[in-house]
């Protein structure tokens, strides 16, 4: 349950960069990953093209996000000017750009070279068009990736009046909802830094610690393994918040200490949340703590392909409402899990009311919780791949509240 990054900024800003305290040298782990070739990347492009067809779609319209670097390795932020890509379920992709940012553009540009450029006083939306009609689509459907913003979309439907617009999410989604082994290896990789960076950081654990400087050796020992990466930190009664807050924190001797988050390797990510104590841990601490493992097993064991989605929240949710913390979202305020790739967070979601049938191969994250407002609230979190016999966790379950790590 990363939190975005404006939000876990906020928390680190100022925190100083700051050596992991350690036993011996941080060997770096990222090294380890293998890149997306281009034969993969051209694998997912005649994916997106078959399912363009099935869904009746004549193209997909894509701008600078998770989906562009999907499908091409085009790593491009999205500005009030329009950079996009124009893919066809025939035919070449084409893209449209600033004339300023040509040379930039050009340098990631691996598949297609119709690159058409619009001067600050001009339409990109009218290149739009061109591109279209020069490809034969003058009337039909194009999709549109959910992230793109309404003012591009809103310029290509005034540019091509006769296209329908509608979503691209049969295509866009429907490729990157079941993982690769590649990306399933990357994912992997991912959450094992991160875990890795935990344990790391915890060494240093002392009371009078702020949240910031636990979270500043959490980047540092993510640095220290080859990857960028940091955590929301949160200390005693804020750890019943569970997306944070912006209150300052001291830790003391007994306090719960919660570290939610995560890295990038290769462009897939990872989410792990670890809960733990200063010092010895009260009986009730304990106790919520191991329901909330509890909780979690029974949704990886419900995550096997073939189940619903909702099923998997209902397995954990149970397990929690039994042991007196329910009804529903009482102290389990959240879902309990989240599809993950190339976003921290993408669809499809294991949430009640989802009855998407799992598939081998999907990735979540899989973070019951208990929270208990005044107290302290407690999250475990690991990332998973859906098999037929149930969930894979990529880091494997914490053993116990003193020793959060395998």
């Amino acid at each position: 349950m990363k939190v975005g990054a404006l939000s876990a900024l906020a928390l680190t800003v100022d925190a100083k960069p700051a050596a992991a305290d350690q036993d011996a040298p941080v060997k770096p782990m990222a090294n380890q990953a293998r890149p997306i070739t281009r034969e993969e990347y051209l694998q997912r492009q005649e994916m997106a093209r078959r399912y363009m067809r099935e869904a009746g779609l004549d193209a997909i319209f894509l701008t600078g996000g998770s989906s562009l670097h999907y499908f091409t390795g085009i790593q491009w932020g999205v500005s009030e000017r329009l950079f996009a890509m124009v893919f066809p379920a025939q035919g070449e992709p084409a893209y449209v750009s600033p004339a300023f940012e040509k040379g930039r553009a050009l340098e990631q540009i691996k598949f297609g070279n119709d690159v058409r450029t619009w001067e600050e006083h001009e339409s990109p939306y009218a290149l739009t068009a061109s591109i279209l009609k020069d490809r034969g689509i003058t009337a039909g459907k194009i999709g549109i990736e959910e992230t793109v913003r309404f003012a591009f979309a809103d310029g290509v439907a005034k540019a091509a009046p006769a296209l329908a617009i509608t979503s691209a999410d049969p295509v866009t989604a429907r490729c990157r909802r079941v993982k690769s082994a590649h990306e399933v290896e990357l994912l992997r990789l991912a959450n094992q830094i991160t875990l890795k960076s935990y344990e790391i950081a915890l060494k240093s654990l002392r009371e009078g610690m702020t949240h910031h400087e636990l979270a500043g050796k959490v980047a540092a020992a993510h640095q220290q393994l080859g990857a960028s990466g940091g955590a929301l930190v949160l200390f005693g009664p804020n750890s019943a918040l569970p997306h944070g807050t912006v209150a300052p924190q001291k830790l003391r001797e007994g306090d719960i200490v919660l570290i939610d988050g995560g890295c990038r390797v290769e462009g897939y990510e990872s989410d792990i949340t670890r809960t733990t104590v200063l010092g010895k841990p009260s009986d009730r601490q304990r106790q919520v703590w191991d329901i909330v493992k509890r909780a979690q097993a029974a949704a990886l064991k419900a995550a096997k392909s073939g189940n619903a989605c909702e099923d998997v929240d209902a397995a954990a949710r149970k397990v929690i409402s039994d042991a007196g913390f329910g009804p529903d979202y009482k102290y389990f305020t959240h879902r309990v899990g989240h599809g993950i790739g190339v976003d921290g967070h993408e669809w499809t979601y294991l949430v009640r009311g989802n009855k998407t049938r799992l598939e081998a191969g999907m990735t979540f994250s899989d973070e019951p919780g208990i929270y208990i407002p005044g107290e302290f609230g407690i999250r475990l979190e690991d990332c998973m791949v859906i098999t037929e016999n149930g969930g894979d966790l990529f880091t494997g379950q914490a053993p116990s509240i003193e020793n959060p790590f395998n």
